[in-house]
């Protein structure tokens, strides 16, 4: 369905919880953003969830928007430049969709007024540095994925993407294979541990206090990576922490 100055006129308008007025588009099947001057700029909240949507694109001049839910949609792409239609967004809501890869989360550093965002069951959410990279990318951010970020936390992500490291992360390219070309050489993989250091592994997961916890230590066990092994200072100790979230 396309959004038409006829749908808007007859969807549900309402002030919602905190008083601010939404307009509900929810469950149209709703595959493109457009004709959004429709509105006449009258809503603080619009919520376009469960529909089709693939890109954040399309909008007209709306200075009065504060906050987009995008819940459960199949979004991948955000536009350049969203700032430009949306000067005032504070809330970008983007729970179960698609984004897949930390340099696509890169056109939000320009919504300088975002201070909430949700990026939960998306895939991008499982890349390493995840949380990490977002708020060093979105200084002015309060909350993401509903979890209000900490001093520590800016701190590590200070630390981990000063200079050309963030540009690093992003530029990774996927690994694809071209056909005509020859197959590389695997990799050697690392070395099993001693079974002595396999079941110090096995009973610090048993012990761990966090999923997170859990998955990282599952990881030094498949690497031969030993808990405790070659102990970091301080201050990178307090950072790996912030990292795996067990601060």
């Amino acid at each position: 369905m396309k959004i038409t100055a006829d749908l808007i006129l007859q969807c549900a308008q309402y002030t919602n919880a905190v008083k601010d007025r939404e307009l509900d588009l929810r469950g149209y099947k709703i595959s493109v953003i457009e004709n959004m001057g429709a509105t006449l700029d009258q809503f603080d909240t619009i919520d376009m969830s469960d529909n089709d949507i693939r890109k954040i694109e399309g909008f007209a001049l709306l200075k009065r928007l504060k906050t987009l839910l995008f819940n459960s949609n199949r979004i991948c792409r955000i536009a350049e430049g969203l700032e430009e239609s949306l000067p005032n967004l504070e809330s970008l809501i983007l729970t179960s969709n698609a984004m897949q890869d930390l340099k696509d989360l890169e056109p939000l550093k320009s919504i300088k007024t975002l201070k909430y965002l949700s990026l939960l069951r998306n895939p991008v959410t499982n890349k390493p540095y995840y949380r990490l990279f977002v708020i060093h990318n979105i200084p002015q951010l309060r909350v993401l994925d509903f979890q209000r970020i900490k001093m520590r936390e800016r701190e590590a992500a200070k630390r981990m993407f000063s200079g050309k490291k963030g540009q690093a992360v992003t530029s990774k390219k996927p690994k694809t294979f071209t056909p005509g070309e020859p197959l590389k050489k695997k990799e050697k993989r690392p070395e099993a541990p001693p079974s002595r250091d396999v079941t110090a592994i096995k009973a610090a997961i048993a012990n761990a206090k966090s999923l997170d916890e859990v998955q990282r230590l599952e990881m030094m066990l498949k690497s031969g990576q030993i808990p405790g092994a070659d102990a970091k200072p301080a201050d990178d100790q307090e950072e790996m922490e912030v990292i795996n979230g067990t601060t």
